[in-house]
């Protein structure tokens, strides 16, 4: 009787050849994005609310990809995003938004097999975000400055809408003198 051997050569060859794949495949079509916006019901003291997550995309013919990726992470969902533009195909996006999930999956995967472009770099300000959410830090307006100013320095964005608040920005004045 033949038995599988799990942790054999075989298989450690074709994990290495998944893992090289989800990684050059993040490079190229994934992204770490946290946003922040207004939400009057939040359960935050200041009104704003923070979102989190990993995304891959790519169009409806690639589904066997995303398909791959969540199987390997064992986390997440997929979406459709219907295109009503000239498109041949809608989008999909692999999503993973859990803060459980990004802190004991996705994170761990990209500490330990690292992304060779600047998405490397948005990665690890991304880390930084998810473990200040974590620690609740982004439910004080001081927590959320902070977290604000780390989403600014990524994937080359402006400041987010509730760093350029008058509110936001006279106590930022008043408390450091500068933004």
């Amino acid at each position: 009787m033949r038995r599988d051997n799990v942790s054999g050569a075989g298989n450690q060859q074709e994990r290495l050849k998944t893992i090289g794949w989800i990684v050059g495949f993040v490079d190229g079509e994934g992204c770490f994005s946290v946003s922040i916006f207004r939400n009057p019901t939040a359960k935050t003291k200041t009104g704003w609310q923070i979102f989190s997550e990993f995304v891959v995309s790519q169009g409806e013919s690639s589904r066997k990809s995303l398909n791959k990726i969540m199987r390997y992470f064992k986390c997440g969902y997929i979406i459709v995003n219907k295109r009503k533009d000239n498109h041949h195909e809608h989008m999909l996006k692999y999503c993973v938004r859990s803060i459980n999930d990004l802190r004991e999956k996705i994170i761990p995967f990209f500490d330990k097999h690292q992304l060779v472009t600047r998405k490397n770099k948005d990665f690890k300000i991304f880390k930084k975000i998810v473990n200040l959410i974590y620690q609740q830090k982004h439910l004080s307006k001081n927590g959320m400055i902070r977290i604000a100013r780390l989403i600014s320095t990524m994937n080359r964005k402006k400041y987010p809408k509730f760093l350029e608040s008058s509110e936001t920005i006279r106590r930022i004045r008043l408390n450091s003198g500068k933004i």
